[in-house]
């Protein structure tokens, strides 16, 4: 072979081997596209924070008990392990991926307080590959198929909905206005109007564009098999639900609430009063209904096994007990043990 011959070659293989490389690159920064139905987490958690979600063989959650970093678990509280060092809420999980808020140092308590935080940021599920998509002020969020529908807020244009799509493209705002997207079923967003009216809203993510399909008088409203459950904003905050299907409106519970959480069978929610304020649970019907724990708690999040709570106005401890069976209020001892071993 010349040495002509051998440049040649060389040159070539030099060719192959970068073209390689820029493929590997295009295709290694390249965001899996979703199913256009998923959806991140129940609307129920993300209404209380969104401070625990499940996928199917993990439970991704803000540890209380280490400033609400973002750590991993199995359902049953094994394995924990700490992914970030951030402050995170409103967790949602798609595909490989985590998108949630990532929270700034900003105080605030109380049960109507918004937790201000500094974007919205992607990782893999193991912690690994953050990506901010958008640096703003986000009040809350749900993962829709391919986007982040969220709600944020601007201290000079005020409240927003905007979307963006996960390979952080496309980025708009769809709405001047207060627009929970949390409840996303089958590529609808049913929402309660919030700034003109409390009516029941549909958003079809396939075209952004919005209907109002029931004139009720809600406040964040979760779907689940053809009911809509809400707070009854008429009626001092009571629990009901309206059957879609038959037009019905039916009463759970003649107790003011200050927020409610579905899972399965069972709705989990928290009686506001001043005499007697309690968590308690029941039945999606409205019977049974049961004493969890006297007092005033917050942050109601339930995964397959377990729902967590905490005290209002007190991060910790964080409380659980068994999501099906029988009531027995215990604490999440495997964060406090897991945020003590990281902090050595």
């Amino acid at each position: 072979m010349t040495t002509k011959q051998k440049n040649i070659l060389i040159l070539f293989i030099a060719g192959i081997v970068l073209v390689l490389l820029l493929l590997l690159v295009i295709f290694s920064g390249r965001i899996p596209l979703n199913d256009d139905y998923t959806t991140g987490n129940t609307a129920g958690n993300l209404n209380n924070g969104g401070y625990f979600c499940e996928t199917d063989d993990h439970i991704f959650f803000a540890n209380a008990y280490d400033n609400y970093a973002l750590y991993s678990m199995n359902p049953d509280e094994t394995e924990l392990k700490k992914l970030s060092n951030n402050s995170v809420s409103s967790i949602n999980a798609g595909g490989k991926y985590l998108y949630y808020a990532m929270t700034s140092n900003s105080n605030g308590s109380g049960l109507g307080f918004v937790r201000r935080t500094s974007g919205i940021y992607r990782s893999k599920q193991n912690g690994s590959g953050v990506v901010c998509l958008d640096r703003c002020h986000i009040v809350t969020m749900q993962l829709c198929g391919n986007y982040l529908y969220y709600e944020k807020y601007d201290n000079n244009a005020g409240p927003s909905l905007d979307k963006i799509k996960i390979n952080k493209k496309e980025k708009q705002t769809l709405a001047a206005e207060r627009i929970n997207p949390n409840c996303f079923v089958n590529g609808i967003i049913y929402y309660q109007g919030a700034d003109e009216d409390h009516y029941l809203h549909a958003l079809n993510t396939a075209t952004d564009t919005s209907d109002v399909i029931w004139k009720g008088d809600i406040w964040n409203p979760v779907y689940q098999d053809g009911y809509i459950y809400y707070m009854d904003v008429a009626n001092d905050y009571r629990l009901c639900r309206y059957s879609m299907n038959d037009d019905i409106i039916e009463v759970l519970t003649n107790d003011r609430i200050d927020m409610f959480n579905i899972y399965g069978d069972y709705i989990y929610y928290q009686v506001s009063s001043q005499d007697a304020p309690a968590l308690k649970r029941m039945y999606i019907d409205g019977s049974s209904q049961e004493l969890i724990k006297e007092g005033v708690f917050q942050n109601i999040n339930i995964t397959s096994r377990y729902v967590y709570f905490n005290a209002y106005n007190e991060t910790t401890p964080v409380y659980k007990t068994s999501t099906f069976g029988p009531v027995e209020v215990t604490t999440f001892d495997a964060a406090m043990q897991a945020a003590l071993e990281n902090m050595k």
